[in-house]
């Protein structure tokens, strides 16, 4: 494969082409349009409302929405989960409406397929209808999830987990699985059919998100744990003003994403810890047909003061990612785990097209990844069924006073051979010690590509090789 990098005589570039001027013009400009949403300072206790019953067969779906219904129609406020256990269905949030949770309580989703209806959602970046996540909101405003309470979605290698087609995760001859639904929804997406005509459910083996909001506006998460997703963990959907902090997320199950904003703007995400099964963090726009049709970028994301354990990666961007990405802020995390394999990823393919631009980071401390700190890949998943004529172009991508102790590459970069759409990635005051492959790797053609104090192993490193 043909190999080339341009280490000087940058193009100019459209925005924001340094990371100083992003710092300090655009990053507070971004902050500024991020706003936890307020509630009516009145509340509801399941108590006051309904029996309470502590039999682990008795669901409170019916109790629970009605009160999240009754406080919506009321003018909003605090629906109030005590403490104790918590057995239910899925739970459909409102406008106006906090869902907290008291420090003990636990809301245990049941692994029931019957209790799960068909509503319509986003799956893998496609539009669909499918099993209704475990908490749902549609094109609601004020919303929010609190407390120091736990929102365990039950998922194991007995029910939720097998579904993904693996053995390893508990599937086998018999169970239906994503086998069945996977390609088909792909295929719809491929041709172009009616979203309405997309109907998944029962036969299909689809699994569910825990938290997805569709379509809202003014968001917050706060507080809670979240456990044993199916699926993704938060995956917020077209949602504008958006705030998850001091989150705990641990998912070890299949594609167990910890948070992925897909085609959403003004995101904060900050205090979080993620231990999960794949991506921490990780960015959406849409995949293929959908995303480029739909046209939406996610924008203006900052991710602050964040910890970072297991995963495929630690902030993401991609891979559905076909409506495109800019602005994105990350500071001042941490990231270790001998599972981790890369702290900044940028995954996509020409299936998708798009372009992903401006992303600033600055301040991570990262003990050991598997692979590299930053990978910016173009080739993901070539052998994906679909029209691969849409490369996509990644520009604009800085990194300063990232320090890693142990990977095997520092900076990784798989491009094209015969189009250049990796452009202008500068990487300053950066120091990776324990970089078992000695250096960097470039395959295919990258342009503007910049190391100011950048030290491999002690070693000043001037180039890509």
């Amino acid at each position: 494969m043909a190999v080339a990098l341009l280490v000087a005589g940058i193009l100019p570039m459209k925005g924001y082409d340094t990371a100083a001027k992003a710092w300090s013009e655009l990053y507070p400009e971004v902050e500024s349009h991020i706003k936890a949403p307020e509630f009516r300072n009145k509340d509801y206790r399941l108590f006051d409302y309904g029996k309470v019953s502590s039999t682990k067969g008795y669901l409170y779906t019916e109790l629970i929405n009605s009160v999240i219904s009754r406080c919506s129609a009321e003018g909003g406020g605090r629906v109030i989960i005590p403490k104790g256990t918590w057995f239910t269905g899925p739970i459909t949030l409102l406008s106006n409406v906090n869902l907290h949770l008291e420090e003990g309580a636990t809301l245990l989703f049941t692994s029931d397929l019957k209790e799960y209806p068909v509503v319509y959602t986003h799956w893998e970046g496609v539009k669909c209808y499918n099993y209704q996540p475990m908490i749902y909101a549609y094109k609601q405003e004020n919303i929010a999830i609190t407390g120091k309470g736990v929102i365990d979605g039950g998922a194991s290698r007995d029910n939720w987990w097998a579904m993904c087609g693996a053995p390893r995760f508990g599937w086998k001859e018999g169970i239906v699985s994503q086998r069945i639904g996977r390609p088909l929804l792909l295929e719809w997406n491929e041709k172009g059919v009616p979203v309405e005509q997309r109907r998944l459910g029962d036969g299909y083996g689809m699994r569910v998100q825990l938290v997805n909001p569709v379509e809202c506006r003014n968001v917050l998460i706060e507080g809670v744990t979240l456990l044993r997703s199916p699926f993704w963990v938060i995956h917020p959907v077209y949602c504008d003003n958006l705030t998850v902090r001091n989150v705990h997320v641990q998912n070890d199950g299949p594609n167990g994403d910890g948070c992925d904003p897909e085609s959403c703007r003004n995101v904060l995400i900050e205090g979080c810890y993620f231990d999960t099964g794949d991506d921490c963090i990780a960015i959406k726009s849409g995949r293929n047909r959908d995303g480029r049709l739909a046209n939406v970028p996610t924008e203006n994301v900052i991710v602050r003061n964040c910890k970072m354990k297991n995963g495929h990666g630690g902030v993401v961007v991609g891979s559905e990612i076909a409506g495109g990405y800019k602005n994105l802020f990350v500071e001042n995390c941490e990231m270790d785990s001998p599972e981790l394999e890369r702290v900044i990823r940028i995954k996509t393919n020409d299936c998708r097209g798009g372009v992903i631009e401006n992303i600033f980071v600055r301040n991570v401390k990262v003990g050991q990844c598997k692979e590299a700190v930053l990978k910016i890949n173009l080739q993901y998943d070539r052998k994906e069924l679909c029209n691969h004529i849409f490369p996509p172009i990644v520009q604009n991508v800085f990194l300063e006073n990232v320090t890693c102790q142990s990977s095997k590459y520092g900076v990784m970069m798989v491009g094209y051979d015969n189009i250049c759409n990796i452009r202008n990635v500068e990487l300053k005051n950066c120091t990776f010690n324990g970089v078992t492959s000695g250096g960097n790797y470039l395959s295919g053609l990258a342009e503007g590509v910049r190391f100011v104090n950048l030290k491999i192993d002690g070693k000043p490193c001037e180039e890509l090789k």
